[in-house]
């Protein structure tokens, strides 16, 4: 029942990222828009909720509880800039908007983009671990937790993938080639 949840809040948040853009662009009704854009956070709740049912009403602890929380932890560290992105894409390709800001490419600006990036991705996996220890405390050191103890271990691949990530660029700065036009530092929207 957890996986089916799992799916059907991840089609939920695409359809209502749709539905969202579609009444802010094309009923031109943006208030709306944003009022459905912020029913998604509504989805990770009942998800939450549901796990903590099946797990108090005694369902062993398994990979379908670990990868609910590590949904609702992504969900929290990056589906907000997902939705900036969608919506910066969507009112460019079909609304005359302007082009939505591309990463930098090279040196300190991209350093800095990654950082960002990896502090996202962090803030998913640290979610995500806080929600799995919660669940290892409620469900007590009797119970079978090893499957959410494999998942916390994934998170801190999560964090420390990222930070190797973002400190490379900054270590190992991209250097432009040596005839490219200097790259305007764009004022980053994420």
């Amino acid at each position: 029942m957890i996986a089916l949840l799992i799916v059907a809040c991840e089609v939920a948040f695409w359809v209502l990222l749709a539905a969202g853009l579609a009444l802010r662009y094309v009923a031109r009704k943006p208030r709306l828009g944003a009022a459905v854009l912020l029913c998604e956070p509504l989805l990770e709740v009942v998800l939450l909720v549901v796990t903590a049912i099946d797990l108090r009403n005694g369902a062993e602890p398994d990979w379908k509880h670990g990868l609910a929380a590590v949904y609702i932890g992504f969900t929290v560290g990056l589906g907000h800039h997902t939705v900036k992105k969608a919506d910066a894409w969507v009112a460019h390709r079909w609304f005359g908007g302007p082009p939505p800001v591309r990463p930098p490419k090279y040196g300190t600006a991209r350093a800095i983009h990654e950082w960002r990036t990896a502090a996202r991705w962090t803030l998913a996996a640290v979610v995500a671990l806080g929600l799995l220890q919660a669940a290892i405390w409620y469900v007590g050191p009797d119970g079978a937790i090893s499957s959410l103890r494999s998942w916390q271990q994934k998170m801190g691949l999560v964090i420390g993938i990222n930070l190797i990530i973002a400190g490379s660029y900054t270590l190992f700065p991209k250097r432009p080639p040596k005839d490219a036009v200097p790259e305007r530092e764009p004022a980053d929207r994420s």
